[in-house]
């Protein structure tokens, strides 16, 4: 028997479409909020999309930080969107 999870228990996700590589991505968030910060955000990398681009989960309640920590970093790194379902970006 498989046991479910209330719609309310599950995590909420927001989900960034990415221009760089998942080093990059991961050594720039770790660099900003550190590990206990990754750990609050769970990020999740999803399958790259054929252009190149990365796409992240990552628990809303921390999307300010990984946009911050995205966006003072020295890498050529670019977030193009932000959306709450994977359908939405995929339409790019």
């Amino acid at each position: 028997m498989k046991l479910k999870l209330n719609p309310s228990k599950t995590l909420s996700r927001r989900y960034l479409l990415i221009e760089g590589n998942k080093e990059e991505i991961e050594k720039t968030i770790l660099e900003y909020i550190g590990i206990l910060g990754w750990a609050k955000a769970s990020p999740m990398f999803v399958n790259p999309s054929p252009q190149g681009k990365t796409i992240l989960a990552i628990n809303t309640k921390s999307l300010t930080d990984i946009r911050a920590s995205l966006e003072l970093s020295n890498a050529k790194i670019k977030i193009l969107k932000v959306s709450g379902t994977l359908n939405a970006l995929n339409k790019l």
